[in-house]
C-alpha cells in the first residue's frame, strides 16, 4: 500500500463540520492540508503506528483542545514511557 491515501482509499467523504464520532473538533483543529486542501486528522497520521507511538502522538495532538492540557500530556507521556520500556525488553535501540 502506498502513503497516498487518495490512491489508496478514494478521496474521503465530506461530513458535517463538528462531527463528534467521526471528526472530532479536537483532532481536526490542525491547520496542516494534504495535497487536496484536506485538513489533515490525527488519525491519518497515527493509523500508521503501534497502539503506544499512536496515543503519544493522539495525546499531543489534542492536548490544548480538550480542555484538560496537562492531563493530555500526561497520559501521551505514560505511552512514551511504556513504548520505551517495551523497545528496552526487546533490545531495540542500543
Amino acid at each position: 500500500m502506498s502513503t497516498d491515501i487518495k490512491k489508496d482509499w478514494g478521496s474521503p467523504p465530506e461530513l458535517p463540520a463538528g462531527d463528534a464520532v467521526n471528526h472530532p473538533s479536537h483532532y481536526t483543529s490542525s491547520p496542516a492540508r494534504c495535497e487536496c486542501g484536506r485538513t489533515i486528522e490525527c488519525i491519518d497520521v497515527v493509523e500508521h503506528m503501534g497502539f503506544c507511538l499512536g496515543n503519544v502522538v493522539k495525546y499531543l495532538w489534542r492536548a490544548d483542545n480538550k480542555g484538560a492540557p496537562l492531563q493530555d500530556l500526561e497520559k501521551g507521556l505514560w505511552y512514551l514511557k511504556r513504548e520505551i520500556e517495551r523497545r528496552k525488553r526487546l533490545g531495540e535501540g542500543k
